[in-house]
Parts: C-alpha cells; sequence; structure tokens
C-alpha cells in the first residue's frame, strides 16, 4: 500500500477560534474524529497532530509561518481515490467556510 501525507488547512482566524473552545464542544469534536478514525481502520496508520507555531524559513532568515497547516494525518491505501473517499466524512470538512484538506502521497527517495 502506498502511504499519503494528509494536510488539514484552515484560516488563520478559524485556528484561533479553536483554541478559545470549551471542554465540552472539543470533547464533542474529538468524538467525531474517533468515530471517523474508527471508520478508517487500518487505512489510518497515524492520527497525528494538531499543529502550531509555525516559522518559515529561507535563506534570510525565520518568520512566523502564514500557512493555513493546523494538523497532519498519515493514511495509507491502494490508492489516492481511496484515501478521498474515507476523508468525505472527516469531521474537519465540516468544520466551516475555508477548512480544507490536502492529500499528498509520500514518495520513494531516490537512491544514489
Amino acid at each position: 500500500m502506498t502511504e499519503f501525507i494528509v494536510l488539514y488547512n484552515a484560516p488563520k482566524s478559524a485556528q484561533d477560534k479553536c483554541k478559545d473552545m470549551s471542554p465540552d464542544e472539543m470533547s464533542k469534536m474529538m468524538e467525531a474524529w474517533m468515530k471517523w478514525a474508527e471508520n478508517c481502520g487500518e487505512h489510518l496508520v497515524d492520527m497525528g497532530s494538531i499543529l502550531g507555531n509555525g516559522k518559515h524559513l529561507d535563506t534570510s532568515g525565520s518568520t512566523s509561518s502564514s500557512s493555513e497547516v493546523g494538523g497532519y494525518s498519515i493514511m495509507q491505501a491502494d490508492n489516492v481515490a481511496k484515501v478521498e473517499e474515507l476523508l468525505k466524512e472527516n469531521p474537519h470538512l465540516k468544520m466551516g467556510d475555508g477548512f480544507h484538506i490536502e492529500i499528498h502521497e509520500k514518495m520513494p527517495l531516490p537512491k544514489c
């Protein structure tokens, strides 16, 4: 099976609102995520994590990242179509405008 990196994107303003969720709101949201994870079965290799405090690094130095990436998961399947199918029910897509998911296939490194 091929592995895929799944990136969860959201506007910075929405990410900030999530930080202020009540424990009950957070619990309800996590229940939806756990149900989705269970439905993925062996296709979910790593649930991943929330990401924050990103840095943008280039030859000039580093600054705070303006990226909208707020989390990731690692999935595996025979093809990207299966991953897309499993992600259709992902709670992230139901969180509001501007929330979206990117899927990237892990490619093998070239042999030297």
